[in-house]
């Protein structure tokens, strides 16, 4: 209960304004009801998206953590030049969401979102919506599909609908996580969605 209520008050405090918020990664990633509890702001962050794009929160929240671990600032592992000398990166890959220059250039082009940066969750999560709707509409990949969904987001529409994807077996185990994980944080956010929405002072008890 004690552990409880500090977890509480530290986010009505931060809800204040009180204390400085953090993009460091959550203490417990596996647990969604304690991630949303520890990080507010990306529960806020995550309704927001689902009200508009319709993409489920623990959906959202799967597909981050395979892609960069929840960290933010995430880039893909630098190639080694004659095994020891860094490298280039093999892609432009960066952020929560692990999204390439171009399709970010193309999303905050297109919605609007001049300013976006995909090291800010809120960002990443409307674009994660935003990109959702965006497959669905051309490749015809449902937003409540966790397997289908990440294949999509990695091989882009037109790859996708090519089955590009099945000859990398590396993503379609990386899809399968998702799928698995999905269920477990929609499992998680079942019995914890209800305290969620109460004011933080309600928490307390």
């Amino acid at each position: 209960m004690g552990g409880r209520i500090t977890v509480a008050i530290a986010a009505g405090l931060a809800a204040l304004g009180l204390v400085p918020s953090c993009a460091t990664p959550p203490e417990n990633p596996e647990d969604l009801c304690a991630i949303f509890e520890e990080k507010r702001a990306w529960y806020r962050d995550a309704v927001s998206s689902q009200e508009r794009w319709g993409v489920p929160e623990p959906l959202q929240l799967a597909l981050i953590h395979q892609e960069s671990s929840f960290r933010a600032r995430a880039r893909p592992p630098r190639r080694r030049f004659l095994w020891i000398l860094p490298g280039s990166r093999p892609s432009s890959a960066y952020g929560y969401g692990q999204v390439v220059d171009s399709t970010w250039t193309a999303y905050r082009r297109h919605s609007g979102r001049r300013g976006a940066d995909r090291s800010d969750f809120g960002d990443v999560t409307d674009f994660i919506g935003w990109y959702a709707d965006y497959l669905q509409r051309r490749a015809g990949v449902s937003k409540i599909d966790a397997y289908g969904l990440y294949l999509a987001y990695h091989e882009g529409p037109r790859g996708f609908s090519r089955g590009t994807h099945n000859q990398k077996r590396w993503l379609l185990n990386a899809a399968h996580r998702v799928e698995s994980r999905t269920r477990r944080y929609t499992q998680q956010y079942a019995g914890c969605k209800e305290r969620l929405d109460r004011p933080w002072w309600r928490r307390l008890f």
